[in-house]
C-alpha cells in the first residue's frame, strides 16, 4: 500500500516549481477549474467551493459582530463611476462596460462593478441624515470585475474576483474612522491567524493607495516562491467620497456635517494563500479552520470482519460529528493506499485507519496529513481529537511564521536590496522622500509595500544617502 501512495503521489510536479505546483495542485485537489473559455474566469469545483464556504463563514462569523450584511447591485451608471475623478483614474483601464441591453444601445452605460463605493454611497446619501444614524457599518460578499491586463492566476490576479468581501462604514469624525481602521484591522488579524497565514502590516505608500483614500493600510503574505500577496486592504477614505456624494448628517447642534468613512477588503486571495503556503508535494495541507473535513476515516477491511469494522468506523464517525469535529467516512471501494493518496491531495488534517488490529484493542490509528501517527483509544476519542487539531493549526501557524520572517532581512544598499527579493522581503531605511521610493522600486525591480507596523528602524536612505528616521519593505509581488 505504500508503494501505492509513492506512485500515485508523483502526479502533482515539485514544489520548488511553484507556479506549476500550483496551477497543477488546483485541479489535481479539484479546487479550480481553469479550462473555462473566458481568459482570466474559473470555475470553483464543489470541493474547492466547500473551502470557500467554510472560510467566508469564518470570515462572516467575526465580521457579524457588529456589522451587518447586505447586497448592491453589480450594474453601476457610468454618471455615477465618474463622479469621484481620482477613484474612477484608478480604475479607467479596467472597468467592463454594458452598452446595450439586447439590440438596443443603452442611454447611460452600466459598468460591471470593479469594486463597490460608486453603487453604494448614493444609497448612504439617502440612508444617513443624523448622527443617530451613525456609525454605520455594512458589508457584502460578492463579485467583482476587472480587465485585468498581466498574466491571470487563479484565485490571485482574475478578470472575475468571485468572493470579495468589502466593508463599508460611515463615522461621524475623522478619529472615529481611525478607529474604525484599527478595528478593521484588528478583524482582519484575528481571520488570517485563524486560517494560519502570517501576515505583515503596511501603510502603503501615497503613490500606491487606494484611489480617493487619505491612507491605505496592507496586509502582505509572502508566498513560497518568495513573492508577496496582498491579502486584505483596509482604507480611511476621510470626507473624499461624502464630498462627491453628498453624505451628509446632521449633528447634536442641528448643523449639517458630512461623514467620514472607511472601507476593506479581502478576496480569495486568502485561500490562494493558504493554498500556498501550507501545501506540499502531496497535495493541499489544510488548517483545521479552513478544511471543510477534518478528519477522514478509512476502513481497514481484509477478508474477514469488514462488517464489523464498517460498523466501529460509523460508530466513531457519529461520535466525532456530534461532538463538532467535520468527519467523513470513505467506504468506497478503492484500496487503502488509493483513498490516502486522494485525502492528502485534498489536504485533510487528519485520517483514522480502523482495521482488525484497532478493533481488538479498542483503538484507532491516527495520521496527520504530515505522516504523524500515533494509536489512540476509542474512550476520549473526541477530546483527543479536538485538542490535536488545535496543537496541529498552532504548528502550521509557527512554521509558516517562522519561514516568512527567516526570509525579511535589512539591506543597507539597492544592490543588497535587489539579491534579497530573489528569495524574500528587503527592509530598508526610508528618508520619506516619494523621487528616492520610486528609485527604490526602479533600482530592484520590487515594489515599495511602505512602512511595516511595529517595525522601527534608522539608517541612512540608500538613494540620497539622508539620515532616515523610517524604514519600508521591498519585495517582488503578485
Amino acid at each position: 500500500m505504500g508503494d501505492i501512495v509513492d506512485e500515485e503521489s508523483k502526479s502533482l510536479p515539485s514544489k520548488e516549481n511553484f507556479s506549476e505546483w500550483y496551477n497543477e495542485v488546483l485541479m489535481t485537489a479539484q479546487v479550480m477549474d481553469v479550462r473555462y473559455p473566458v481568459k482570466g474566469l474559473y470555475v470553483w469545483y464543489p470541493f474547492g467551493f466547500s473551502i470557500r464556504k467554510k472560510v467566508y463563514n469564518l470570515l462572516r462569523s467575526l465580521m457579524d459582530v457588529d456589522h451587518q450584511e447586505c447586497y448592491f447591485p453589480m450594474l453601476i451608471p457610468k454618471t455615477e463611476l465618474l463622479k469621484e475623478s481620482e477613484h474612477i483614474k484608478g480604475f479607467e483601464d479596467e472597468v467592463y462596460w454594458v452598452t446595450h441591453g439586447g439590440l438596443t444601445p443603452l442611454e447611460i452605460p452600466l459598468a460591471l462593478r470593479p469594486t463597490s463605493e460608486t453603487a453604494i454611497y448614493p444609497m448612504y446619501k439617502l440612508w444617513i441624515r443624523s448622527h443617530a444614524d451613525l456609525p454605520l457599518k455594512l458589508y457584502q460578499i460578492v463579485n467583482t470585475f476587472r480587465y485585468e491586463t498581466k498574466q491571470t492566476r487563479p484565485l490571485i490576479r482574475l478578470r472575475e474576483i468571485t468572493s470579495f468581501k468589502e466593508a463599508h462604514t460611515a463615522h461621524a469624525t475623522w478619529e472615529d474612522a481611525e478607529r474604525q481602521v484599527q478595528e478593521a484591522i484588528g478583524i482582519y488579524s484575528d481571520f488570517f491567524t485563524k486560517l494560519a497565514i502570517p501576515f505583515i502590516i503596511c501603510k502603503r505608500p501615497d503613490w500606491d493607495k487606494f484611489p480617493g483614500a487619505d491612507y491605505t493600510m496592507a496586509f502582505d503574505t509572502l508566498m513560497p516562491n518568495g513573492r508577496t500577496l496582498q491579502i486584505g486592504t483596509v482604507h480611511h477614505l476621510g470626507t473624499r467620497f461624502a464630498r462627491t456624494f453628498e453624505i451628509m448628517y446632521e449633528d447634536a447642534k442641528g448643523e449639517r456635517q458630512y461623514v467620514n468613512q472607511t472601507c476593506y477588503g479581502i478576496s480569495e486571495r486568502c485561500i490562494a494563500a493558504v493554498i500556498g503556503i501550507h501545501g506540499d508535494n502531496k497535495g493541499l495541507v489544510l488548517p483545521p479552520n479552513a478544511s471543510p473535513t477534518q478528519v477522514v476515516i478509512i476502513p481497514i477491511v481484509f477478508k474477514s470482519g469488514g462488517a464489523e469494522i464498517l460498523d466501529a468506523c460509523k460508530k466513531v464517525r457519529a461520535i466525532l460529528n456530534e461532538a463538532g469535529i467535520a468527519t467523513v467516512l470513505d467506504d468506497s471501494s478503492e484500496r487503502p493506499g488509493a483513498k490516502y493518496y486522494k485525502w492528502e491531495m485534498k489536504g485533510v488534517p487528519f485520517r483514522i485507519e480502523i482495521g482488525p488490529r484497532d478493533l481488538k484493542s479498542n483503538s484507532v490509528m491516527l495520521v496527520r496529513r504530515d505522516g504523524v501517527k500515533e494509536s489512540l483509544p476509542m474512550d476520549g476519542l473526541p477530546s483527543a481529537i479536538s485538542g490535536r487539531l488545535m496543537d496541529f493549526q498552532a504548528e502550521l501557524l509557527k512554521r509558516a511564521s517562522e519561514s516568512m520572517w527567516s526570509r525579511i532581512k535589512d539591506c543597507s544598499t539597492l544592490d543588497e536590496a535587489r539579491s534579497q527579493i530573489e528569495s524574500g522581503v528587503a527592509r530598508l531605511a526610508w528618508c520619506g522622500e516619494k523621487a528616492c521610493g520610486l528609485e527604490m522600486e526602479n533600482a530592484t525591480g520590487g515594489k515599495l509595500l511602505g512602512e511595516p507596523q511595529g517595525m522601527t528602524g534608522g539608517g541612512a536612505c540608500p538613494v540620497c544617502g539622508k539620515p532616515a528616521g523610517r524604514v519600508v519593505l521591498v519585495a517582488r509581488s503578485y
